[in-house]
């Protein structure tokens, strides 16, 4: 009884030898880099650091345009004021020339390219 036992456990031992040696060449066919898993984890593994590479360039790059573009707003914004400025100070003058030759104007507009609209005064009057 004790030799048959000792058959079972060497035949088992073989087997479970034989599926390790079966189970290691799956393995390393497996993680082969050229073909296999281990190949496609290396690819993607280079891909991300390239991508990881390129984001931050491009973060660097849309850092120094969101500066620039801050000042030219900036510098956009100050330079409409001074216009809205100029424009309200110029608002009230008249062409020297244009008054004195445009002589005296029919209230209803019937020059014309003249304007067809009349300024009223404070008290609602034609001015």
């Amino acid at each position: 009884m004790e030799l048959i036992a000792d058959i079972f456990l060497v035949a088992g031992a073989l087997g479970a030898g034989f599926y390790c040696f079966v189970l290691s060449r799956r393995l390393k066919r497996f993680n082969d880099l050229e073909k296999g898993v281990g190949g496609a984890v290396a690819v993607l593994s280079s891909q991300v650091d390239g991508l990881t590479k390129t984001l931050a360039a491009a973060r660097v790059a849309s850092d120094g345009a969101n500066a620039t573009l801050s000042g030219l707003t900036t510098r956009a914004e100050a330079v409409a004021g001074r216009l809205e400025l100029l424009m309200a100070s110029m608002h009230d003058i008249v062409d020297d020339e244009t008054a004195l030759n445009a002589g005296p104007v029919d209230e209803a507009g019937s020059e014309p390219g003249g304007s067809v609209f009349m300024r009223h005064g404070p008290n609602g009057s034609p001015s």
